[in-house]
């Protein structure tokens, strides 16, 4: 992990939220350090996984229609049977260039639409 901060994301085990992390690829040399220093000190305290390449969609912020990152969380009700439930949260980055998709952390999220024949 500490060997490729610039590439993952680095969550520290105990937030939620978007708190207490890192986002390796859009990290600056200085944060780096500082997470570095944190993993040292309490390494149980810290996960690590690759950046995900989210997908983009058409926001209209500002005025104006701009791309921004989208993750989807589909819903299944699991029980006596197994069922994926149309639609689901879309989550959006609100900030330009953000992976960030938590609400606490500004993110937003849009009307996710399952269209059926």
């Amino acid at each position: 992990m500490l060997e490729h901060l610039d590439e993952l994301v680095v969550k520290a085990v105990g937030e939620s939220g978007g708190y207490g992390m890192l986002i390796g690829p859009h990290s600056t040399e200085a944060e780096r350090e500082e997470f570095r220093s944190r993993i040292e000190a309490e390494p149980r305290n810290y996960i690590a996984q690759p950046t995900l390449s989210l997908s983009r969609a058409p926001c209209f912020l500002e005025g104006e229609v701009q791309a921004r990152h989208v993750d989807l969380r589909p819903y299944i009700l699991y029980g006596e049977n197994v069922t994926l439930v149309p639609g689901g949260l879309t989550r959006v980055a609100l900030r330009r260039g953000s992976l960030v998709v938590n609400s606490s952390q500004g993110g937003g999220s849009k009307d996710t639409w399952v269209l059926r024949s």
